[in-house]
């Protein structure tokens, strides 16, 4: 089982090019840039022929792209741009060989239901899977576990999913937002494992379903998820990615020296790794 890293974990005191070096210093053996600050900062001093070719010249490789923001139940003005965003990263994955996107559903929408929530997301995701198809590129979305997430249960994404119906179109299942809104091992038992794109490792305090934040996570096998059920189940289904990608958000760790949360992540996040493959 392979290892990456996810740029938000050191995100106060790390850049693109020290993240690069902490993963080959640590043994990551892939990384997920941030198309939000870590990829356009980069490109304020390098090109991205630059990071092409350090990507080329070293083990460490490109995961996926995070994050494609907000892609559903947008006005006509505002999708454009998603889709332009989308663009944007088909070129850049083109030029470095990262072959998925991460998107997430738009949050805080006001008195849409779930039906236009669900028909929005279909066809949305139908246009950016032919879209990425071109670039041979992937779609992975990432259900958001907190109420104000038009998406924010495995079950519901995974009818998204079906009603997709693309091979290039499938989930990122965030073992934080599975525990955050409550979903279901069940539901997860009845996907299909080949349609898991991306797995993002950690772990939360134990405060109530629906009021998880960010925030509340923690390192892998300190808090109250059941790491162990869901990669069991991942593998019942047939999940086949082979990588997870540490991805916190916690304020003390973006705190600390870089060095120590690359050390740490890795041992905490192998512990769990180790238990299950």
């Amino acid at each position: 089982m392979k290892l990456s890293m996810n740029q938000a974990t050191c995100l106060e005191k790390s850049s693109l090019e020290k993240d690069l070096e902490l993963c080959e210093k640590y043994g990551y053996d892939m990384i997920e840039p941030r198309t939000m600050d870590g990829i356009p900062n980069y490109l304020k001093n390098h090109t991205i022929d630059e990071l092409a070719a350090w990507f080329k010249s070293h083990k460490v490789k490109p995961l996926a792209f995070n994050t494609l923001c907000f892609f559903n139940n947008r006005t006509p003005e505002d999708y454009q741009k998603v889709l332009q965003e989308l663009r944007q990263m088909c070129e850049w994955g083109k030029k470095i060989g990262c072959k998925t996107i991460i998107t997430v559903p738009t949050v805080d929408l006001k008195k849409v239901t779930r039906q236009e929530i669900h028909k929005s997301a279909v066809k949305c995701l139908k246009e950016m899977g032919e879209i990425a198809a071109e670039y041979g590129m992937r779609i992975s979305v990432e259900f958001i576990g907190h109420p104000a997430a038009s998406i924010n249960t495995f079950g519901e994404a995974w009818s998204v999913i079906e009603d997709v119906d693309m091979d290039n179109v499938g989930i990122t299942l965030d073992c934080f937002h599975f525990h955050g809104m409550g979903s279901k091992l069940e539901d997860l038992a009845k996907a299909d494992g080949k349609k898991i794109f991306i797995v993002h490792l950690n772990d939360t305090e134990d405060f109530p379903i629906g009021s998880l934040l960010d925030e509340d996570r923690v390192w892998p096998g300190d808090g109250c998820i059941d790491l162990d059920a869901i990669f069991q189940t991942l593998k019942k289904i047939g999940w086949q990615e082979d990588v997870v990608s540490l991805e916190l958000f916690r304020p003390e760790y973006y705190k600390m020296d870089p060095e120590d949360v690359y050390r740490i992540g890795k041992e905490k996040s192998e512990a769990v790794i180790k238990r299950n493959f």
